[in-house]
Order: C-alpha cells, then structure tokens, then sequence
C-alpha cells in the first residue's frame, strides 16, 4: 500500500513521462505546487517508489521513468475512483445506422483517430446473429439463387443449378417455407438446421431444401471471426517499435489475427475494462505495448469488443473513457438493429 503522497508522486511521473516521453527528474516534481514537501523529501519517495518495483531509474544521473507496475498502479487506481479520466468525446454513429458492417468500420476509424492508436474492434459472431429474410427466387429455367439476411446485416447467397426446369410453385414455397420457420432463429440455433432437413417434408421438397441450405453455412463460417483494424501505421511510427524482430512479430500478429481474437475473447468473458500493459500480455509481440478493451452487447449478451493497442507510455486517461464511449454507441446501435429483426 502507498501513502497519499507516494501515490500523488507516482501520478507526478506517470503524467510527465506520459507528456514528454523522457525520464522526469527529482526536482521537477519538488517544485510541483501540489506536493508540499523538501526536495529530499520527494528523492526519499522516490527511492521507495523504486524499491517497489514501480519506478525505474534508466540511469545513474536520469531522472526516473515508471514501469509496467507503476502504470498499472495508476491505471487501477482511475479505475476504482474515476478521478484522472478525461471526458470522452461524443460519437454518433447516426449517419452509418443501415449496417453493422459500416457502423464497425466508422467505429474503428473514429475511435483510432481520436485516440491516435491501433483501434481493433470485433463485430458479433454469427452464432448471436439471428435470421431477418429469406429470399428463394428463379432466375433462369434450371437456377434458383437464395438469399439469407441476418439482423446485423450480413447476406449471403448460393446458385444452384438443376439439371431439368425448376417448378415455379416449389420456389414459391420454399421462400414462404425459409421465412415462416427460420426468421428470427440464431445462425447456430440446432433448430435451423432440423427444419432445413425436416425428415417430414416429401423428398422433393427436402432435396430442394438441401440445394439452399449452404447459403446459411456461409453466412456461419465468413461472420465467426471479423475484426476491424484501423491505425497499424500509428504503431510502427512509434519510438517503441524499432526492433526490426518485433515489428516482424507484430505484422505477424496482425496478418494472421488468430492470437489476437484470443486476446479479444480473454476481454470479452472479463467485467469492466480490460487494461494489459507490457509484460502483462501473454503475447510476446505485445510485451512492450498496452491494451485498453471493453465489450459492447445488448441486455445481458456480450457481443464483441472495442479496443486500442499502443504504446506503453499511452494516455490512459484518455483511451479508456474513448473506448468505453464508443463500447456505449455501438452497443446503442446494435440493441436498435437487434430490435428490428
């Protein structure tokens, strides 16, 4: 535990290393007009500050920077009181309000550029996704093309071709067929699948059915893992990542996204905001950058998450209220777009 002034001097350091990136010196915080004490007192502190593993001293004649310890320190501690955080700036997603797809894309360039970091943000899995419209059309002789819209705005369609002139009633009916007992149903539900092949309908009908139903397999597999990435560039211009190996790394991270959708589902099943910073991260290419996440969803469902990545030396103050604000939009959009369907 720290005293109040060990804990306003380890604010001191974190504020001024945050402002100029270099490490803050003794006497530049004696002088500060809220600490009310002698220069050696504030050399005393410090002395214990890094003792405790929350301050580094770079070198012998620097001032002192703050570890990883340290920020988290401080991150916990405008967590549980809310003191330090700045107002978030107000985001309105009104003009992108047709889509999911447009709203996440709008979500992530907004919230990269009012932040100044690698903004990532995950849009629903398909599995919370449910059936809006079913469209069963004949567009020549022997092709039927199907079209599946879900309630985040996904479509997806299939062609399939027959070898002999499709009846125009069997189309009519497989269209009133798909909406009277799918809309409304989860891409994932066990029930899609049992009416698509309801061993009750004629072999006709079901073999028809059979012809359509890959459409709802697409919509599964392409919508399961979508990420939105907006700012990579912000990183690498960093001062943070000039190691040739971890900029290697990191690409790689970003290329492939499959560790880093573990780091988003880890985020997801965590209350409140997820904060990493350096060696907190079990990812090594993200061991000398922090993470800010929250989880956007409706009611009582978790449905994605919104996040930056960056610098460890990164506003905090500002990036956690960004990524909540925009955590509160996009959650306000999409509880409009669930309700529609």
């Amino acid at each position: 535990m720290l005293t109040a002034r060990q804990e306003l001097i380890l604010c001191k350091v974190v504020e001024g290393y945050l402002l100029e990136g270099q490490p803050v010196a003794s006497r530049a915080i004696a002088a500060d007009p809220e600490l009310a004490c002698r220069a050696s007192t504030v050399r005393h502190e410090l002395a214990l500050l890094e003792e405790q593993g929350l301050l580094a001293h770079p070198h012998t004649s620097s001032g002192r920077v703050p570890t990883d310890a340290g920020q988290r320190y401080v991150v916990d501690r405008m967590l549980a009181s809310g003191k330090g955080l700045v107002a978030a700036p107000r985001l309105d997603l009104s003009l992108t309000r047709q889509e999911v797809e447009e709203a996440m894309r709008a979500t992530t360039e907004t919230l990269s550029q009012v932040t100044d970091l690698l903004a990532v943000v995950s849009a629903p899995s398909a599995s919370t996704a449910t059936i809006r419209h079913v469209e069963v059309l004949a567009v020549q002789p022997r092709v039927v093309v199907a079209v599946v819209i879900t309630s985040t705005g996904e479509v997806a369609r299939v062609f399939a071709t027959f070898d002999e002139q499709v009846d125009a009633g069997l189309v009519a009916w497989a269209g009133e067929y798909l909406n009277e007992r799918l809309v409304g149903l989860g891409l994932g539900a066990r029930m899609l699948h049992q009416r698509l092949a309801d061993p009750t309908l004629p072999a006709q009908e079901r073999a028809f059915l059979n012809r359509l139903a890959p459409a709802f397999g697409e919509l599964a597999s392409e919508s399961e893992h979508v990420l939105y990435l907006d700012g990579t560039a912000r990183l690498f211009s960093d001062a943070h990542l000039r190691d040739v190996g971890q900029i290697n790394e990191l690409m790689e991270l970003l290329e492939r996204r499959v560790a880093l959708l573990d780091v988003l589902r880890t985020a997801l099943s965590e209350p409140g905001v997820y904060v990493r910073i350096g060696q907190e991260n079990e990812i090594p290419a993200m061991r000398s950058l922090a993470m800010v996440a929250t989880s956007y969803g409706v009611a009582q469902r978790r449905l994605g998450i919104v996040s930056v990545i960056g610098p460890v030396r990164m506003n905090y103050a500002y990036a956690i209220p960004a990524v909540q604000e925009v955590a509160h939009e996009l959650s306000r959009f999409v509880e409009e777009t669930y309700a529609e369907s």
